[in-house]
């Protein structure tokens, strides 16, 4: 509808050019009475502005008028004015031209925001269609808003949670991207809570619903969108801002130049003619053909400077609100780091240290003996607990099992792997060339009674035993992006004053990647709704005139990503949602166009505001001289074309 009503005005600006090329050769050619020149001109003028006038007068019979329509409509019908006064030469075409430029400037304008309004109805594929009921004894297919608080769901694997609950029965791991971004599932058990549009990963669960499918975090989730967008602090069109302080000065002062004058003069009649005439000259010096087009173009060029590097923004308002950017608020996974989980050390039982394994410990057939604390340990020790690991692993499709295959290249050596089965929670259990293995967490190993490292390092720690002894451990993390650290200090470099990071990933992980990359401030564990609340703290904290960035990637983003004031969404990987609700889009990905899009966005507004105090300056001069009678119809058509077309020239620097 919008790209429409684009292409409406388009044809309008192009059929009224069209026009006052007939009326100018008309006027040129043909001997008419002063009216027929107006008629010709009237035809384009009306073309391109009928629906400022209609602006024009809604806004004055609203009580509101002194808007930049309203200005352009006054000065626009001064200049076709001063054709019928005495003396003076009919000044039919700067009125079309006028009105022509300022729709030009309006049509960037819609151009530029349209992209601004998406759809988000990508984010109701985390809200299931139905859910499984227990009633009567029998498992009945409903709709989620027809079951209620305290009955018994069942989930399956591969199903969508579809409400809140409580597990009653069976283990399983779950798949929370949707909500927390974070693609390491979570194990569940009895007594744990489901959250709604989380993914059954693994095994048949049945939960006590606790809440019912309005109230659910999905439905939420949903909410928090539509609620964030209606609140959201969008900044004022630059020009409307000084229209309303110009319109009426302007109109006044022009007013009064034509009556006060004369009512002074003591021969109102004789005079009023020279004054009204100078009243309208004043009018179209202060015509703000060069504010309300340059400053567009201005904006407009920011906005394809920063395409070409990648950075989409969907509209001058936010350029705007990022220029002032003060404090800027970060997803983690995917955002400042890679989303993909990697092995980065294997420690093996003697790098860990005697004093953290149990004292009968034993290496298995090919490893060597425990070493002194902090001693290298030999390759054969962290490769035979890799390839324990790894061929344990083989056949899950878990993000640590994979993590695993891939840093241990040799799988297809041969080795008889069986009996490999997964304890819900705690990790996968099976038998390599005849040795049992146990690979998982710190639970696994005292379930096994086998004492395990206490690793303290950023990741997720897999420790791996053999027959019930300790090999040692393997640490898996999702790495930061390599222009991750570049990018938070290059942001504080332009200016920023505070940068906080927002995860639904453990405390430590997240104290760790802040601390790395140079991160002011941490909150860990965070589900949506928690993000959108510390968003709104950090909007009541920050400082007068700035506003707040958040850089985010999942569906579990759009919400706080609408809420701030500036949403920042990575486009190559990022979901549909967070793109739809985002206001800048990095489309390759990379934090530190971050602080790029902030430079650009800066330069954009210092443009912006050099055309303002030029072209004011220019006219206020040429205002003063108008009203002594000094400023001819040619210098007032410079104060007005003239300066509109040298800041439409400075506003093209805005493109490079």
């Amino acid at each position: 509808m919008e790209e429409e009503e684009n292409r409406t005005k388009l044809a309008r600006i192009v059929a009224s050019a069209v026009l006052l090329v007939v009326a100018v050769v008309v006027q040129r050619t043909v001997e008419l009475p002063m009216w027929g020149y107006l008629l010709a001109y009237l035809v384009p003028y009306l073309v391109a502005g009928y629906d400022v006038l209609a602006e024009a007068w809604e806004g004055v019979r609203e009580g509101d008028p002194f808007d930049e329509d309203f200005l352009m409509a006054i000065a626009t019908i001064g200049a076709l004015a001063i054709g019928f006064l005495p003396g003076s030469d009919p000044e039919f075409a700067e009125a079309v031209f006028v009105m022509l430029f300022f729709q030009v400037g309006e049509l960037f304008e819609d151009i530029a925001e349209d992209r601004s309004e998406r759809s988000i109805s990508h984010l109701m594929d985390i809200r299931p269609d139905v859910a499984t009921v227990v009633r009567d004894g029998a498992e009945k297919v409903v709709s989620p808003a027809d079951v209620r608080v305290g009955e018994t769901i069942v989930v399956r694997p591969g199903e969508r949670v579809p409400l809140d609950g409580v597990v009653l029965e069976g283990e399983t791991s779950l798949d929370t991207m949707a909500l927390t971004g974070e693609s390491m599932p979570r194990p569940a058990g009895v007594g744990d809570e489901l959250l709604s549009g989380c993914v059954n990963v693994s095994g048949v669960v049945r939960a006590r619903v606790t809440k019912s499918f309005g109230e659910s975090t999905a439905s939420k989730v949903l909410d928090l969108v539509e609620n964030a967008s209606e609140s959201k602090s969008r900044s004022e069109a630059f020009i409307t801002r000084f229209a309303r302080v110009y319109t009426p000065v302007v109109v006044f002062a022009a007013v009064a130049t034509a009556l006060v004058p004369p009512l002074v003069s003591g021969d109102f009649a004789a005079s009023f003619p020279t004054w009204l005439a100078r009243a309208l000259t004043f009018l179209v010096v202060s015509c703000p053909c060069a504010l309300v087009i340059s400053v567009p173009l201005t904006f407009f060029g920011g906005l394809g400077g920063a395409s070409r590097r990648g950075i989409l923004v969907k509209g001058s308002n936010y350029l705007e609100a990022l220029a002032k950017a003060g404090v800027v608020v970060f997803d983690k996974t995917g955002t400042l780091t890679k989303g993909e989980f990697k092995v980065v050390s294997v420690v093996s039982a003697a790098q860990a240290g005697e004093k953290d394994v149990a004292p009968a410990t034993a290496a298995p057939a090919g490893a060597s003996a425990a070493a002194p604390a902090g001693a290298a340990a030999p390759a054969g020790a962290s490769d035979e607990l890799l390839h324990f690991a790894a061929h344990v692993e083989s056949f899950s499709n878990h993000p640590i099992a994979t993590a695993l295959r891939e840093a241990f290249s040799c799988l297809d050596d041969g080795c008889e792997v069986a009996d490999v089965h997964e304890v819900a929670g705690k990790g996968v259990v099976g038998t390599v060339n005849g040795h049992v293995v146990a690979v998982g967490n710190e639970l696994l190993m005292q379930e096994r009674g086998v004492a395990c490292a206490s690793a303290h390092e950023r990741g997720t720690i897999v420790h791996v035993a053999s027959d019930d002894a300790y090999l040692g451990y393997v640490v898996i993390a999702d790495e930061p992006k390599p222009d991750a650290r570049k990018a938070v200090a290059d942001i504080k470099a332009e200016g920023v004053r505070r940068t906080v990071m927002l995860t639904g990933d453990r405390a430590s992980v997240a104290e760790s990647v802040a601390s790395e990359l140079g991160i002011d401030e941490v909150h860990a564990e965070l589900l949506p709704q928690d993000k959108v609340s510390e968003v709104e703290r950090l909007i009541s904290e920050k400082g007068e005139g700035e506003t707040l960035a958040f850089v985010g990637d999942g569906i579990n983003d759009a919400p706080v990503l609408a809420r701030a004031d500036i949403g920042i969404a990575m486009g190559a990987l990022g979901s549909d949602a967070a793109i739809d609700a985002a206001d800048v889009v990095l489309m390759d990905d990379e934090p530190s166009k971050i602080a790029v899009a902030i430079r650009v966005a800066r330069r954009t507004l210092r443009i912006a505001r050099q055309n303002t105090v030029f072209a004011i300056a220019v006219k206020v001069a040429v205002l003063v001289l108008a009203f002594f009678g000094l400023a001819s119809m040619w210098l007032a058509v410079f104060a007005d074309v003239g300066v509109m077309v040298l800041a439409v020239l400075n506003a093209t620097r805005a493109l490079r």
